[in-house]
């Protein structure tokens, strides 16, 4: 432990952990290259089967048959089932194929395995003739950054690479919305719903609203519990009842979601007077959506971006636009870099905690992606110490990290313009850069004619976003 509280290192901690970090980057380059190895050879041993049925009458039959025996000798000797290596060729030989260069970022360790399965899941909806374009883009942008971090931009990137707009495919994917039962096991369901993404998000943000406002007010009949005991009053039966409420985050979600479905409002509000909803009720979903401004002027379709979630479409854009109650937030950026200057609202808001909001689009710890408006707004130099209340010393924390960033050895500050830098115990630095939206305020079509100018690659004098430098 180390001072006042604070989680510290030893210096034989720190050589232990330097040890262990060494350790761990050369395990993931091992790991990555084998990977990389055992990905060829699956698509090899696709390319086999093919080449065994290009001549035949009966190709796709006798393709599934060679797929079938390579895939049984091949199982048979890794110890997985037949069905499990033939869909490993498959997924091999589309990697191999479709992707090439993700497939060297991976032998070179310079991506792991979780940016692979993102590129080719985000690559997937794009027609074969545009998955190079993209790829080259998304193999860039995953060797800077993590998964999460990257997920929006190469979505929205996928978007604009489409010859169909998301305009036209969401009017045809939305009609197949639902509700479905899937019986579980204990007298349990699995109860879904298919609905566009920003409602889907909306539901849960309010679930999320809901649940958290009945664990303050449980804590809150705690804290009036303690405060009548310690005065000799008898105790409270309402303040009784909800203190000892034991519910998770995830249980009250699920029970007010179904109690809003069965009742209209949600009957576990324990704020509840009459007939009315309660305090819970009050309660209004809160999404963030990027929106470019000619897409809401309606010159141009171009998708908007769901907080760093989703790409969702031009028309649904335009409507929360239009239709917002509480007024949205208006973001200048830069002309060239799309970096995020200054936000502000028609109405009037608490305009410091949107701007921070507006610019860090998620938490600032290294690599993590929870939605900024979900976070807490942190002081770097803490308030009690003089920290000022201003925009070179806030930035976005979720939970977790605040709680880290408090009671661990590890050190933050802001250099400029929002950068973020972290230093681990043992002194290492990881720089976060905020990044600009994920929809860009500027063309970033790869055939724009003002593409040399818009890039994320840092200048010279600039470390990369995700440097880890000793």
């Amino acid at each position: 432990m180390g001072r006042e509280g604070i989680v510290g290192f030893s210096d034989a901690d720190q050589a232990t952990l330097s040890e262990i970090a060494h350790a761990v980057a050369q395990a993931d380059a091992v790991i990555a290259a084998g990977k990389a190895q055992l990905t060829r050879a699956l698509a090899r041993a696709e390319k086999l089967a093919r080449d065994q049925s290009a001549s035949s009458p009966r190709r796709v039959r006798d393709h599934d048959m060679a797929q079938r025996a390579i895939a049984l000798e091949l199982g048979a000797r890794s110890r997985v089932s037949d069905r499990t290596m033939q869909r490993r060729m498959n997924a091999a030989a589309t990697l191999a194929n479709d992707y090439p260069r993700t497939l060297d970022a991976l032998a070179g360790g310079r991506i792991h395995e979780g940016h692979v399965r993102l590129i080719v899941d985000t690559g997937t909806v794009l027609p074969a003739d545009a998955r190079r374009a993209f790829e080259t883009e998304a193999v860039r942008r995953c060797e800077t950054d993590t998964p999460g971090r990257v997920r929006a931009g190469l979505q929205i990137l996928a978007e604009r690479l489409h010859p169909r707009t998301l305009t036209e495919r969401h009017a045809e994917a939305r009609e197949d919305r639902r509700v479905f039962l899937t019986p579980l096991a204990d007298g349990m369901s699995h109860l879904g719903i298919i609905v566009p993404t920003i409602i889907g998000e909306g539901i849960y943000d309010r679930a999320t609203r809901m649940a958290r406002a009945l664990t303050d007010f449980r804590t809150g009949a705690a804290q009036r519990l303690r405060e009548s005991r310690a005065a000799g009053l008898p105790d409270d039966p309402e303040n009784t009842v909800h203190a000892t409420d034991t519910r998770t985050i995830d249980q009250l979600r699920a029970d007010l979601l179904a109690d809003t479905a069965l009742t209209g409002d949600p009957a576990t509000d324990p704020t509840r007077t009459g007939d009315g909803p309660g305090a819970l009720g009050a309660i209004r979903a809160h999404v963030q959506v990027v929106v470019p401004v000619l897409t809401l002027l309606g010159t141009d379709d171009s998708p908007a971006d769901l907080a760093g979630r989703a790409p969702i479409d031009a028309d649904t854009a335009r409507r929360l636009a239009g239709g917002s109650t509480t007024g949205w937030d208006r973001i200048l950026t830069h002309p060239i870099t799309g970096q995020v200057l200054a936000v502000d609202r028609r109405d009037i808001p608490p305009a410091l905690r949107r701007q921070i909001t507006g610019r860090d689009q998620h938490c600032r710890a290294p690599g993590c992606a929870a939605p900024a408006i979900r976070c807490e707004i942190d002081h770097i130099r803490d308030w009690a110490h003089g920290g000022p209340t201003h925009t070179d010393n806030l930035h976005s924390l979720c939970q977790r990290h605040h709680s880290m960033k408090q009671f661990t050895a590890w050190h933050v500050r802001m250099l400029d313009r929002g950068t973020i830098q972290w230093t681990s115990p043992l002194g290492t630095t990881y720089t976060d850069q905020p990044r600009p939206p994920a929809v860009h305020f500027t063309p970033d079509d790869p055939h724009s004619p003002y593409r040399d100018l818009i890039t994320d690659t840092p200048r010279d004098d600039e470390p990369p976003p995700w440097e880890n430098s000793a």
